[in-house]
């Protein structure tokens, strides 16, 4: 089996820093788990690495789609495999690293969902419904059904949603009663998959002023560039967080000083839900950062605790 290399973690943990120094040592190239690092032209709200945080190391699936593409998590399985097995030809390590978890489960997890058949017009009502009553009510109708799927997936996660719901209409069943007799665990890749977490405030605090440096480095700018050239509310780039909020305050909805809040909020709950989700996987090795003096000690323990 290929080896295959995994770096995940909440966001504003370290992941960027620390995947690099290891990718220099280890002989690695790194493929982005990142859902809003896909997208050309948004880099400040993103994080995204720049050429000079690279470090000569290759990076793969960054900057690859316009802002207008839709993106799904298939699309990610099917280019973060091909560049795997590239990697792996070229006799380097493959190294995914990011903090989407749908993403990386995609890769880690035999999923497969294509043999229930589909209900075309339920899939349509439930968009509708989506539109007019917003992603995160659709989302609501799973808890009561599928309370496995209501807390593995995000309300933004959309299409996972609607086909988890299709599922159970057609079968009764959940998606993971459906997908019971698959071997989830049976994939191509030996895996060591660590996840770097730390003191939870310090964690927030970091968020916090990650939000203010992205104001700093023009996140505003850059919001309003998007708008000029045609990218607006509509579309699944748009809704990430970040440039969300501030296309409410371009917009004369709500204030900067709301939106900012709104920002560092939104950015603190979905590092909560990052942590939640990575512990949901048996096979993580957890990296406390507060239990290391430096990154250089951090490595040195990966690396320890890899099985090359």
């Amino acid at each position: 089996m290929k080896k295959l290399f995994i770096l995940g973690g909440p966001t504003a943990v370290g992941k960027t820093s620390i995947s690099v120094k290891l990718a220099k040592e280890l002989k690695g190239e790194i493929i982005s788990a990142d859902s809003m690092q896909i997208y050309k032209y948004m880099d400040v709200g993103s994080a995204k690495i720049s050429n000079e945080e690279m470090e000569g190391v290759p990076h793969h699936l960054v900057d690859i789609v316009s802002p207008e593409e839709e993106f799904s998590v298939i699309d990610f399985k099917e280019r973060a495999s091909a560049a795997i097995e590239d990697i792996s030809l070229r006799g380097c390590l493959p190294m995914v690293v990011g903090g989407t978890g749908f993403y990386i489960n995609s890769l880690i997890f035999n999923y497969s969902y294509t043999s229930a058949e589909k209900d075309e017009e339920y899939r349509k009502y439930l968009e509708n419904l989506a539109a007019r009553e917003g992603n995160t009510y659709v989302h609501e109708m799973l808890k009561n059904i599928d309370s496995e799927s209501y807390e593995r997936l995000y309300p933004n996660d959309l299409k996972r949603v609607i086909r988890a719901l299709e599922v159970y209409k057609l079968t009764g069943q959940t998606i993971s009663e459906y997908t019971a007799c698959d071997d989830i665990y049976n994939i191509p890749y030996d895996i060591n998959y660590f996840v770097l977490t730390m003191d939870r405030e310090k964690l927030y605090d970091k968020i916090n002023k990650r939000v203010d440096i992205m104001l700093e480095n023009g996140l505003i700018e850059e919001v309003i560039k998007l708008k000029e050239m045609g990218y607006n509310a509509n579309m699944q780039s748009m809704k990430g967080i970040g440039y969300k909020e501030i296309l409410y305050y371009l917009e004369g909805e709500i204030s900067l000083e709301r939106a900012v809040e709104l920002i560092k909020q939104g950015s603190r709950n979905y590092a909560k839900r990052q942590l939640t989700w990575f512990k949901k996987d048996s096979r993580v090795k957890w990296v406390n950062k507060d239990e290391f003096k430096n990154e250089e000690e951090i490595i040195n323990y990966i690396k320890s605790n890899i099985n090359l």
